[in-house]
């Protein structure tokens, strides 16, 4: 990692740079003064997608779903347990597929849940399908 990092805030998606040696400890926005992790994962949508995609120099593991796939429910509890484990480290994001279809399109999603990881802007690793925690840290872990 670089000497100083550029994290998004999940609240007011303003972008923050802040010493990489202090990620863990002095998480808070400079802009709303809220915590840069909280435990959760992040809501996205098409105002903000690409803002926490592009600008945020830690990968973001973002988890497509919707309201009506039983699996993508069984699953939101684990994925809640990966950001409280996985953060600052990792931003781990959703995106409603039903109410951000533009989103959806875009990065070809053409199953629920899939599970995409992006790197600087980029999409490394992309995973369909529940998982369960322990595959799931582990799966995310190796795009460190």
């Amino acid at each position: 990692m670089a000497d100083s990092i550029h994290i998004v805030c999940p609240h007011c998606d303003g972008i923050n740079r802040l010493p990489a040696s202090r990620l863990a400890t002095d998480g808070k926005c400079g802009k709303c003064h809220k915590p840069l992790f909280d435990g959760h994962p992040v809501e996205l949508t098409a105002s903000n997608f690409r803002r926490h995609i592009d600008r945020s120099d830690i990968p973001v593991v973002v988890d497509f779903w919707a309201s009506w796939c039983g699996p993508c429910k069984m699953m939101a509890p684990v994925f809640t347990q990966a950001a409280e484990q996985l953060q600052p480290n990792f931003r781990l994001a959703k995106v409603n597929t039903e109410e951000q279809e533009t989103i959806a399109v875009g990065e070809r999603i053409q199953s629920i849940p899939t599970l995409v990881i992006f790197k600087q802007g980029r999409e490394v690793a992309r995973q369909a399908g529940a998982m369960d925690l322990a595959s799931l840290t582990q799966w995310i872990r190796q795009f460190q």
